[in-house]
Protein backbone atom coordinates (compact mmCIF):
# COMPACT_ATOMS: atom_id res chain seq x y z
CA UNK A 1 0.00 0.00 0.00
CA UNK A 2 2.50 2.23 1.10
CA UNK A 3 4.44 1.25 -2.57
CA UNK A 4 1.47 2.36 -4.44
CA UNK A 5 1.33 5.81 -2.43
CA UNK A 6 5.37 6.18 -3.35
CA UNK A 7 4.76 5.58 -7.02
CA UNK A 8 1.94 7.56 -6.95
CA UNK A 9 4.00 10.54 -5.32
CA UNK A 10 6.90 9.97 -8.19
CA UNK A 11 4.70 9.70 -11.37
CA UNK A 12 2.70 12.90 -9.96
CA UNK A 13 6.57 14.11 -10.24
CA UNK A 14 7.39 13.17 -13.28
CA UNK A 15 4.41 14.43 -14.99
CA UNK A 16 4.74 17.80 -13.49
CA UNK A 17 8.23 17.62 -14.73
CA UNK A 18 7.29 17.03 -18.25
CA UNK A 19 4.34 19.43 -17.97
CA UNK A 20 7.26 22.50 -17.24
CA UNK A 21 9.32 21.07 -19.94
CA UNK A 22 6.15 21.23 -22.09
CA UNK A 23 5.63 24.63 -21.71
CA UNK A 24 9.01 26.54 -21.48
CA UNK A 25 9.72 24.87 -25.18
CA UNK A 26 6.47 26.24 -26.60
CA UNK A 27 7.47 29.79 -25.01
CA UNK A 28 10.74 28.98 -26.47
CA UNK A 29 9.08 28.41 -30.06
CA UNK A 30 6.99 31.51 -30.24
CA UNK A 31 10.00 33.68 -29.39
CA UNK A 32 11.95 32.23 -32.44
CA UNK A 33 8.61 32.29 -34.70
CA UNK A 34 8.74 36.01 -33.72
CA UNK A 35 11.81 36.84 -34.51
CA UNK A 36 11.59 35.41 -37.82
CA UNK A 37 8.63 37.22 -38.27
CA UNK A 38 10.53 40.87 -37.04
CA UNK A 39 13.44 39.23 -39.31
CA UNK A 40 11.00 39.25 -42.57
CA UNK A 41 9.49 42.62 -42.07
CA UNK A 42 12.85 44.30 -41.70
CA UNK A 43 13.55 42.39 -45.19
CA UNK A 44 10.59 44.07 -46.56
CA UNK A 45 11.37 47.48 -45.65
CA UNK A 46 14.34 47.12 -46.98
CA UNK A 47 13.45 45.96 -50.11
CA UNK A 48 11.08 48.77 -50.04
CA UNK A 49 13.19 51.42 -49.45
CA UNK A 50 15.97 49.92 -52.19
CA UNK A 51 12.79 50.07 -54.44
CA UNK A 52 12.12 53.75 -53.63
CA UNK A 53 15.55 54.16 -54.17
CA UNK A 54 16.17 52.90 -57.29
CA UNK A 55 12.04 54.71 -58.57
CA UNK A 56 13.80 58.03 -57.45
CA UNK A 57 17.24 57.44 -59.14
CA UNK A 58 15.13 56.40 -62.45
CA UNK A 59 13.26 60.10 -61.92
CA UNK A 60 16.29 61.65 -60.98
CA UNK A 61 17.82 60.21 -64.39
CA UNK A 62 14.26 60.48 -66.52
CA UNK A 63 14.18 64.65 -65.09
CA UNK A 64 17.85 64.89 -66.58
CA UNK A 65 17.23 63.59 -69.90
CA UNK A 66 14.29 65.52 -70.09
CA UNK A 67 16.38 68.55 -69.28
CA UNK A 68 19.27 67.76 -71.57
CA UNK A 69 16.16 67.74 -74.23
CA UNK A 70 14.56 71.11 -73.39
CA UNK A 71 18.36 72.45 -73.68
CA UNK A 72 19.07 70.98 -76.87
CA UNK A 73 15.74 72.06 -78.44
CA UNK A 74 16.36 75.58 -76.85
CA UNK A 75 19.77 75.80 -78.69
CA UNK A 76 18.79 74.55 -81.78
CA UNK A 77 15.66 77.06 -81.87
CA UNK A 78 18.38 79.55 -80.83
CA UNK A 79 20.46 78.22 -83.73
CA UNK A 80 17.51 78.79 -86.05
CA UNK A 81 16.71 82.29 -85.89
CA UNK A 82 19.86 83.10 -85.67
CA UNK A 83 20.17 81.94 -89.26
CA UNK A 84 16.88 83.59 -89.77
CA UNK A 85 17.78 86.69 -88.74
CA UNK A 86 21.06 86.37 -90.71
CA UNK A 87 18.79 85.32 -93.89
CA UNK A 88 16.79 88.60 -93.29
CA UNK A 89 19.36 90.91 -92.92
CA UNK A 90 20.91 89.46 -96.46
CA UNK A 91 17.25 89.99 -97.78
CA UNK A 92 17.25 93.33 -96.29
CA UNK A 93 20.97 94.31 -97.68
CA UNK A 94 19.95 92.78 -101.22
CA UNK A 95 16.38 95.15 -101.15
CA UNK A 96 18.41 98.04 -100.18
CA UNK A 97 21.04 97.57 -102.90
CA UNK A 98 18.37 96.77 -105.52
CA UNK A 99 16.37 99.72 -104.23
CA UNK A 100 19.61 102.31 -104.88
CA UNK A 101 20.02 100.66 -108.32
CA UNK A 102 16.84 101.24 -109.35
CA UNK A 103 16.97 105.55 -107.80
CA UNK A 104 20.27 105.40 -109.61
CA UNK A 105 18.54 104.44 -112.92
CA UNK A 106 15.79 106.09 -112.71
CA UNK A 107 18.13 109.53 -111.50
CA UNK A 108 19.68 108.16 -114.84
CA UNK A 109 16.52 108.30 -116.86
CA UNK A 110 15.72 111.46 -115.27
CA UNK A 111 18.74 113.45 -116.33
CA UNK A 112 18.49 111.73 -120.12
CA UNK A 113 14.10 113.05 -119.74
CA UNK A 114 15.91 116.56 -119.17
CA UNK A 115 18.27 116.56 -121.32
CA UNK A 116 15.82 115.64 -124.31
CA UNK A 117 14.06 118.26 -123.44
CA UNK A 118 16.24 120.99 -123.74
CA UNK A 119 17.84 119.93 -126.98
CA UNK A 120 14.10 120.15 -127.63
CA UNK A 121 13.21 123.38 -126.70
CA UNK A 122 16.35 124.62 -128.26
CA UNK A 123 15.55 123.42 -131.41
CA UNK A 124 12.06 124.69 -131.19
CA UNK A 125 14.06 128.43 -130.33
CA UNK A 126 16.16 127.78 -133.64
CA UNK A 127 13.18 127.09 -135.41
CA UNK A 128 10.99 130.32 -134.16
CA UNK A 129 14.22 132.60 -134.72
CA UNK A 130 14.81 131.29 -138.03
CA UNK A 131 11.38 131.95 -138.99
CA UNK A 132 11.26 134.85 -137.25
CA UNK A 133 14.56 135.79 -139.29
CA UNK A 134 13.09 134.99 -142.77
CA UNK A 135 9.98 136.93 -141.71
CA UNK A 136 12.18 139.82 -140.60
CA UNK A 137 13.83 139.83 -144.22
CA UNK A 138 10.62 139.44 -145.95
CA UNK A 139 9.21 142.26 -144.29
CA UNK A 140 12.59 144.43 -145.52
CA UNK A 141 11.60 144.18 -148.61
CA UNK A 142 8.11 145.53 -147.87
CA UNK A 143 6.61 149.05 -147.52
CA UNK A 144 7.47 150.52 -144.92
CA UNK A 145 3.77 150.28 -142.92
CA UNK A 146 3.67 146.47 -143.66
CA UNK A 147 7.24 146.47 -142.50
CA UNK A 148 6.14 147.63 -138.96
CA UNK A 149 3.59 145.44 -138.60
CA UNK A 150 5.57 142.65 -139.60
CA UNK A 151 8.06 143.59 -137.20
CA UNK A 152 5.00 143.77 -134.68
CA UNK A 153 3.45 140.74 -135.61
CA UNK A 154 7.05 138.68 -135.52
CA UNK A 155 7.68 140.15 -131.90
CA UNK A 156 4.51 138.96 -130.58
CA UNK A 157 4.73 135.60 -132.60
CA UNK A 158 8.16 135.50 -130.79
CA UNK A 159 7.46 136.40 -127.20
CA UNK A 160 4.22 133.97 -128.16
CA UNK A 161 6.96 131.61 -128.68
CA UNK A 162 8.96 132.47 -125.30
CA UNK A 163 6.42 131.89 -123.18
CA UNK A 164 5.03 128.46 -124.24
CA UNK A 165 8.53 127.32 -124.43
CA UNK A 166 8.74 128.33 -120.70
CA UNK A 167 5.38 126.96 -120.03
CA UNK A 168 6.46 123.87 -121.62
CA UNK A 169 9.67 123.67 -119.61
CA UNK A 170 7.66 124.26 -116.52
CA UNK A 171 5.20 121.55 -117.37
CA UNK A 172 7.69 119.40 -118.43
CA UNK A 173 10.06 119.61 -115.01
CA UNK A 174 6.64 119.37 -113.18
CA UNK A 175 5.88 116.31 -114.34
CA UNK A 176 8.95 114.66 -113.58
CA UNK A 177 8.74 115.66 -110.26
CA UNK A 178 5.65 114.97 -109.72
CA UNK A 179 6.77 111.19 -111.15
CA UNK A 180 9.77 111.64 -108.93
CA UNK A 181 7.60 112.20 -105.98
CA UNK A 182 5.48 109.50 -106.77
CA UNK A 183 8.08 106.95 -107.10
CA UNK A 184 9.41 107.86 -103.59
CA UNK A 185 6.08 107.20 -102.13
CA UNK A 186 5.24 104.03 -103.44
CA UNK A 187 9.50 103.02 -102.60
CA UNK A 188 8.23 103.79 -99.34
CA UNK A 189 5.83 100.87 -98.94
CA UNK A 190 6.48 97.28 -99.57
CA UNK A 191 4.33 94.78 -100.41
CA UNK A 192 4.12 91.40 -98.51
CA UNK A 193 6.14 88.62 -99.76
CA UNK A 194 2.93 86.55 -100.73
CA UNK A 195 1.57 89.56 -102.61
CA UNK A 196 4.74 89.56 -104.26
CA UNK A 197 4.55 86.62 -105.34
CA UNK A 198 1.47 86.50 -105.99
CA UNK A 199 2.01 89.28 -108.74
CA UNK A 200 5.03 87.33 -109.98
CA UNK A 201 3.03 84.24 -110.62
CA UNK A 202 0.23 86.55 -112.43
CA UNK A 203 2.77 87.89 -114.35
CA UNK A 204 4.79 84.82 -115.71
CA UNK A 205 1.02 83.50 -117.16
CA UNK A 206 0.15 87.20 -118.69
CA UNK A 207 3.64 86.96 -120.90
CA UNK A 208 3.39 83.09 -121.82
CA UNK A 209 0.03 84.29 -123.14
CA UNK A 210 0.95 87.57 -124.65
CA UNK A 211 4.17 85.75 -126.23
CA UNK A 212 1.58 82.90 -127.74
CA UNK A 213 -0.34 85.65 -128.93
CA UNK A 214 2.19 87.20 -130.85
CA UNK A 215 3.67 84.82 -132.91
CA UNK A 216 0.17 84.58 -134.56
CA UNK A 217 -0.51 88.21 -134.87
CA UNK A 218 2.86 88.45 -136.86
CA UNK A 219 1.39 85.71 -139.05
CA UNK A 220 -1.75 88.16 -139.75
CA UNK A 221 0.14 91.14 -139.80
CA UNK A 222 2.32 89.66 -143.10
CA UNK A 223 -0.85 88.45 -144.69
CA UNK A 224 -2.18 91.77 -144.58
CA UNK A 225 1.01 93.78 -145.90
CA UNK A 226 -0.07 91.13 -148.93
CA UNK A 227 -3.05 92.58 -148.90
CA UNK A 228 -2.12 96.16 -149.41
CA UNK A 229 0.11 95.49 -151.84
CA UNK A 230 -2.28 93.89 -154.36
CA UNK A 231 -4.54 96.69 -153.38
CA UNK A 232 -1.85 99.28 -154.84
CA UNK A 233 -2.23 100.93 -151.14
CA UNK A 234 1.60 101.43 -151.51
CA UNK A 235 1.81 104.09 -148.62
CA UNK A 236 -0.31 101.90 -146.58
CA UNK A 237 1.80 98.85 -147.34
CA UNK A 238 4.85 100.24 -146.07
CA UNK A 239 2.87 101.84 -142.83
CA UNK A 240 2.39 97.97 -142.12
CA UNK A 241 5.58 96.38 -143.29
CA UNK A 242 7.32 98.73 -140.48
CA UNK A 243 4.83 97.62 -138.08
CA UNK A 244 5.31 94.02 -138.60
CA UNK A 245 8.70 94.63 -138.57
CA UNK A 246 8.62 96.32 -134.79
CA UNK A 247 6.15 93.67 -133.89
CA UNK A 248 8.04 90.72 -134.90
CA UNK A 249 11.37 92.42 -133.22
CA UNK A 250 8.84 92.82 -130.05
CA UNK A 251 7.92 89.26 -130.49
CA UNK A 252 11.71 87.95 -129.69
CA UNK A 253 11.86 90.40 -126.92
CA UNK A 254 8.49 88.58 -124.98
CA UNK A 255 10.37 85.11 -125.45
CA UNK A 256 12.73 86.49 -122.02
CA UNK A 257 9.80 86.43 -119.98
CA UNK A 258 11.04 82.74 -118.46
CA UNK A 259 14.43 84.25 -117.61
CA UNK A 260 13.24 87.66 -116.41
CA UNK A 261 14.78 88.63 -113.85
CA UNK A 262 11.42 89.42 -111.42
CA UNK A 263 12.67 89.71 -108.24
CA UNK A 264 14.84 93.13 -109.13
CA UNK A 265 11.81 94.72 -110.60
CA UNK A 266 10.14 97.44 -108.34
CA UNK A 267 6.82 96.98 -109.54
CA UNK A 268 6.72 93.66 -107.96
CA UNK A 269 6.94 94.69 -104.68
CA UNK A 270 6.32 98.29 -104.40
CA UNK A 271 2.70 99.26 -103.04
CA UNK A 272 0.26 100.99 -105.73
CA UNK A 273 -0.24 104.67 -105.79
CA UNK A 274 -3.00 104.69 -108.81
CA UNK A 275 -6.40 103.31 -109.10
CA UNK A 276 -8.21 104.15 -112.91
CA UNK A 277 -11.45 102.55 -114.08
CA UNK A 278 -11.46 99.97 -116.95
CA UNK A 279 -14.53 97.72 -118.20
CA UNK A 280 -16.80 98.70 -115.05
CA UNK A 281 -14.11 97.70 -112.73
CA UNK A 282 -11.26 99.50 -110.58
CA UNK A 283 -7.71 98.52 -111.27
CA UNK A 284 -4.99 99.72 -109.09
CA UNK A 285 -1.08 99.93 -110.04
CA UNK A 286 2.23 101.49 -109.43
CA UNK A 287 3.84 104.32 -111.16
CA UNK A 288 5.18 101.78 -113.18
CA UNK A 289 1.44 100.36 -114.43
CA UNK A 290 0.73 104.43 -114.96
CA UNK A 291 3.89 104.88 -117.14
CA UNK A 292 2.94 101.70 -119.46
CA UNK A 293 -0.94 102.73 -120.00
CA UNK A 294 0.60 106.21 -120.63
CA UNK A 295 3.05 104.93 -123.46
CA UNK A 296 -0.17 102.95 -124.85
CA UNK A 297 -1.65 106.13 -125.33
CA UNK A 298 0.99 107.95 -127.04
CA UNK A 299 2.35 104.39 -129.06
CA UNK A 300 -1.26 104.69 -130.18
CA UNK A 301 -1.00 107.97 -131.52
CA UNK A 302 1.81 107.91 -133.32
CA UNK A 303 0.73 104.71 -134.93
CA UNK A 304 -2.75 106.67 -135.60
CA UNK A 305 -0.74 109.50 -137.19
CA UNK A 306 1.14 107.28 -139.78
CA UNK A 307 -1.58 105.18 -140.48
CA UNK A 308 -3.48 108.12 -141.25
CA UNK A 309 -1.03 109.78 -143.28
CA UNK A 310 -0.88 106.43 -145.26
CA UNK A 311 -4.60 106.40 -146.22
CA UNK A 312 -4.35 110.25 -146.84
CA UNK A 313 -1.66 109.90 -149.75
CA UNK A 314 -3.55 106.75 -150.98
CA UNK A 315 -6.69 108.43 -151.75
CA UNK A 316 -8.32 106.08 -149.49
CA UNK A 317 -11.54 106.73 -147.62
CA UNK A 318 -11.26 107.40 -143.87
CA UNK A 319 -11.55 104.37 -141.85
CA UNK A 320 -9.12 103.50 -138.74
CA UNK A 321 -11.80 101.07 -137.23
CA UNK A 322 -10.37 98.40 -140.12
CA UNK A 323 -6.75 99.56 -140.07
CA UNK A 324 -4.82 96.21 -139.45
CA UNK A 325 -2.97 98.10 -136.58
CA UNK A 326 -5.92 99.63 -134.56
CA UNK A 327 -7.45 95.85 -134.47
CA UNK A 328 -4.23 94.74 -133.34
CA UNK A 329 -3.24 97.45 -130.79
CA UNK A 330 -0.31 95.77 -129.59
CA UNK A 331 2.55 97.81 -130.61
CA UNK A 332 4.61 98.80 -127.57
CA UNK A 333 3.66 96.42 -125.22
CA UNK A 334 6.10 93.86 -123.25
CA UNK A 335 3.60 91.52 -121.50
CA UNK A 336 4.18 93.30 -118.21
CA UNK A 337 2.66 94.86 -115.92
CA UNK A 338 -1.05 95.23 -116.70
CA UNK A 339 -3.21 92.57 -118.73
CA UNK A 340 -3.30 92.81 -122.93
CA UNK A 341 -7.47 93.86 -123.33
CA UNK A 342 -6.40 97.00 -121.19
CA UNK A 343 -3.55 98.17 -123.47
CA UNK A 344 -4.76 97.01 -126.59
CA UNK A 345 -7.99 99.47 -125.39
CA UNK A 346 -5.58 102.51 -124.17
CA UNK A 347 -3.69 102.29 -127.47
CA UNK A 348 -6.61 102.51 -129.69
CA UNK A 349 -7.58 105.62 -127.96
CA UNK A 350 -4.61 107.11 -128.62
CA UNK A 351 -4.61 105.40 -132.43
CA UNK A 352 -8.04 107.33 -132.98
CA UNK A 353 -7.16 110.80 -132.84
CA UNK A 354 -3.73 110.03 -134.02
CA UNK A 355 -5.50 108.79 -137.42
CA UNK A 356 -7.78 111.95 -137.45
CA UNK A 357 -4.72 113.88 -136.71
CA UNK A 358 -2.69 112.41 -139.91
CA UNK A 359 -5.35 111.97 -142.01
CA UNK A 360 -6.49 115.71 -141.91
CA UNK A 361 -3.04 116.84 -141.67
CA UNK A 362 -3.50 118.92 -138.63
CA UNK A 363 -2.74 118.50 -134.58
CA UNK A 364 -5.94 119.01 -133.10
CA UNK A 365 -4.96 115.87 -130.24
CA UNK A 366 -1.37 116.04 -129.87
CA UNK A 367 2.20 117.61 -131.39
CA UNK A 368 5.18 117.09 -133.13
CA UNK A 369 8.22 116.46 -130.78
CA UNK A 370 11.14 116.84 -133.22
CA UNK A 371 9.55 114.10 -135.60
CA UNK A 372 7.98 111.87 -132.52
CA UNK A 373 4.14 112.22 -132.31
CA UNK A 374 2.89 112.84 -129.20
CA UNK A 375 -0.67 112.95 -127.62
CA UNK A 376 -1.61 116.76 -125.18
CA UNK A 377 -0.67 116.06 -122.18
CA UNK A 378 -4.04 117.39 -120.63
CA UNK A 379 -5.79 114.99 -123.30
CA UNK A 380 -3.73 112.22 -122.21
CA UNK A 381 -4.99 112.73 -118.59
CA UNK A 382 -8.42 112.67 -119.49
CA UNK A 383 -8.13 109.35 -120.57
CA UNK A 384 -6.04 107.41 -118.03
CA UNK A 385 -8.16 109.41 -115.33
CA UNK A 386 -5.62 107.83 -112.69
CA UNK A 387 -6.75 108.67 -109.47
CA UNK A 388 -4.21 109.08 -106.70
CA UNK A 389 -4.78 106.45 -103.49
CA UNK A 390 -3.07 108.81 -101.16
Amino acid sequence: MRLRIINRAVLASVVGAMSLAGTSGLVVAQDKQGDQNQDQKKAKQEQQQQRQQQQQQREQKQQQQQQERQQQRAQQEKQQQERQQAQQQQRQQQRAQQEQNQQARQQERAQLEQQRQQRLQQEQQARRQQRAQQEQNQAARQPQAQQAQQAQRAQRQAERAQAEQQQAAQQAAAQQAQRQQAIQQQNAQRLSEARQQQLIQQQRLRSQRYSERLAEQERLAEQQARLFQQERRMAQYRFQQQYYDRLRQQRLNALNWQSYNYGSDPYFYTAPIYRYSYGGSYYDTSQYGADLLQQAVNSGYEEGYRAGQADRLDGWRFDYRNNWAYRDANYGYTGMYVDQPQYNYYFQQGFRRGYEDGYYSRFRYGQNYNGTYQILATLLSQILNLRSLR
